[in-house]
């Protein structure tokens, strides 16, 4: 635990693949908007956590869950005095859709309709399912997620819908994040990237914003984290990280990293390396 109160561990288990676990506790923690590439299922432990997502603001406390569908942008932030403590679950699309087409009548791309859910026993399963993994037991980490993943569909979820977009922007917001990814270490300036693309940086930005929920500078960020976390599972050393996306230097990939994944990277990698050993472990 750190001297401000707050503590954060986060991992992926050999138990439970597909799927990477949070445990912590916020007092003044804030989360940027930014999205993630799984799904979040937190379930609230303790105090209150708040959340910008859709427009609206959403709170949860004890025995309820924050439900986060992939690449969809929201925050999070204390609700209460006191911040919060909960213990988060991140499964894979891939997953999620095999037990939602295993266990329900759903069509097209599973998605939680509720961002904040009450439900005293999923919220329990979610616990559970931390132990399992804790204990080493595979057969049950897995049983407990699957039933929760389907109970939670049953009671609170649908399809995903289709984000409606103009498609001459949606061609122009694709290409501009296309070009973002593959120059992601030294991106354009927004004018020289609208100049590349045949059309205006007001148009642009509006059309990313339309297509990706963020304008490209805000996306690009949020798309570094999540590239130099891909690197940091590699073995590649933080400082490293950082300047193979394009930031800076350590200290600007650690405050983006902790506002995006709630963990500095350094401790990240460290959790992750411990996953990578056991797992060697368990061949050997």
């Amino acid at each position: 635990m750190s001297s401000t109160g707050e503590s954060a561990r986060y991992w992926e288990s050999p138990q439970l693949p597909g799927v990477d676990l949070l445990q912590a506790r916020y007092i003044s923690k804030t989360f940027t908007r930014h999205t993630h590439e799984t799904y979040v299922i937190a379930a609230i432990t303790g105090g209150v956590e708040a959340f910008h997502h859709g427009g609206s603001v959403y709170k949860a406390g004890p025995g309820s869950l924050a439900l986060i569908n992939p690449d969809t942008l929201h925050t999070g932030h204390a609700g209460a005095p006191g911040g919060w403590r909960y213990e988060v679950l991140y499964p894979d699309p891939r997953l999620v859709a095999r037990i939602a087409a295993e266990t329900t009548s759903l069509r097209g791309t599973p998605g939680f309709t509720a961002p904040a859910f009450h439900d005293p026993v999923a919220a329990r399963w979610v616990q559970e399912v931390h132990r399992a993994v804790d204990e080493g037991n595979a057969l049950a980490a897995d049983s407990v997620l699957h039933s929760l993943v389907a109970r939670l569909l049953w009671r609170n979820g649908g399809p995903l819908p289709a984000r409606a977009v103009h498609p001459a922007g949606a061609a122009v917001a694709r290409q501009a994040r296309e070009l973002l990814e593959t120059e992601m270490a030294d991106p354009p300036a927004l004018e020289a990237l609208a100049r590349r693309l045949g059309t205006s940086p007001f148009a642009l930005s509006r059309a990313f914003r339309a297509a990706y929920g963020l304008p490209p500078h805000a996306w690009l960020t949020t798309a570094r984290v999540h590239r130099a976390r891909r690197l940091l599972d590699a073995g590649l050393p933080p400082a490293e990280a950082a300047t193979a996306v394009g930031f800076t230097d350590q200290p600007h990939l650690t405050r983006h990293f902790g506002r995006v994944l709630g963990i500095p990277p350094g401790a990240y990698q460290r959790g992750r390396a411990r996953t990578y050993k056991t797992r060697e472990d368990v061949r050997s």
